[in-house]
């Protein structure tokens, strides 16, 4: 088994997951499945303003909403086509298109902002948490949420599976994210000039006395996430197909009777302190 460095040239900017109809389903199982672990502990009273920065379909938007159903919650996202998806799902909520680096609002605009699996994709992740502070009030909340695909481990272990899994690493990578971006959220918050950072890690654990997790999390979250990228992984050279497409049903086999999956995602709170 033979795995390659990717040349940056290859991959356009962007996210690198993509905005087919495929990958909405896969971000709402995801969003569906990890409500409790995810966005527990996470409730905005009514009428706070809250600000979902990258909210994309709007799948972890609807748990914001559930837990929050009297906050003012806006979503922001830089596509049009993700923010329709949306706009059809929750008609409650205030949508705006727009790039988080030049966000249409007003300082000190929110009381609340949640960042859900949106660092992992940008170039300047500190940058970009510098510059939403302007549009929170001082005292204000930031939540951060992210995966980290170095903490995933599993049952059968498999060298092929761990490599299809590095594929999706250093495509990302060279799509300009980080898919290990977790483990450095309280460092980037820090520097970025937060205050009061803490951060927690979330951990999936699926096997088969757990069926809602290896179904939602296992099989149609992070293995369909890894299939996704086959033909983008072949098309740079990153990996042979055989050794890929064994990567890939190793992984499946994971989700099956005597497999097991576990994977951290870590949240991260902080404050805007007087400036």
């Amino acid at each position: 088994m033979e795995t390659r460095t990717i040349p940056r040239t290859v991959i356009r900017p962007g996210y690198v997951h993509g905005y087919s109809e495929q990958e909405s389903r896969r971000l709402g199982d995801q969003a569906d499945t990890l409500a409790g672990l995810l966005h527990g502990g996470t409730a905005y009273p009514a009428g706070s303003r809250v600000l979902d920065v990258g909210c994309g379909v709007g799948a972890q938007t609807a748990h914001l909403v559930a837990a929050g159903p009297r906050a003012h919650i806006v979503g922001v996202d830089v596509s049009g086509h993700s923010l329709a998806q949306a706009g059809a799902r929750l008609p409650g909520v205030t949508w705006c298109r727009a790039d988080l680096f030049a966000l249409p609002f007003a300082d000190a605009s929110f009381d609340h902002l949640f960042v859900c699996f949106v660092l992992e994709h940008l170039r300047a992740p500190r940058l970009a948490l510098s510059g939403l502070r302007r549009v929170l009030r001082p005292g204000g909340t930031i939540t951060v949420i992210e995966g980290d695909h170095g903490s995933a481990f599993f049952h059968p272990h498999s060298a092929y599976a761990r490599a299809a899994i590095d594929c999706q690493v250093q495509l990302q990578s060279a799509a300009g994210g980080d898919a290990l971006i977790g483990r450095r959220l309280q460092p980037l918050l820090t520097e970025a000039g937060y205050a009061d950072v803490e951060v927690r890690p979330r951990t999936v654990y699926a096997d088969g006395t757990r069926p809602a997790l290896t179904e939602g999390f296992t099989r149609n979250t992070f293995v369909a996430m890894i299939e996704s990228i086959r033909d983008e992984a072949l098309a740079a050279g990153l990996i042979t197909a055989p050794d890929l497409d064994r990567g890939l049903a190793d992984l499946r086999r994971t989700a099956e009777d005597g497999g097991t999956f576990h994977y951290t995602f870590f949240k991260a709170r902080a404050i805007r302190g007087d400036d």
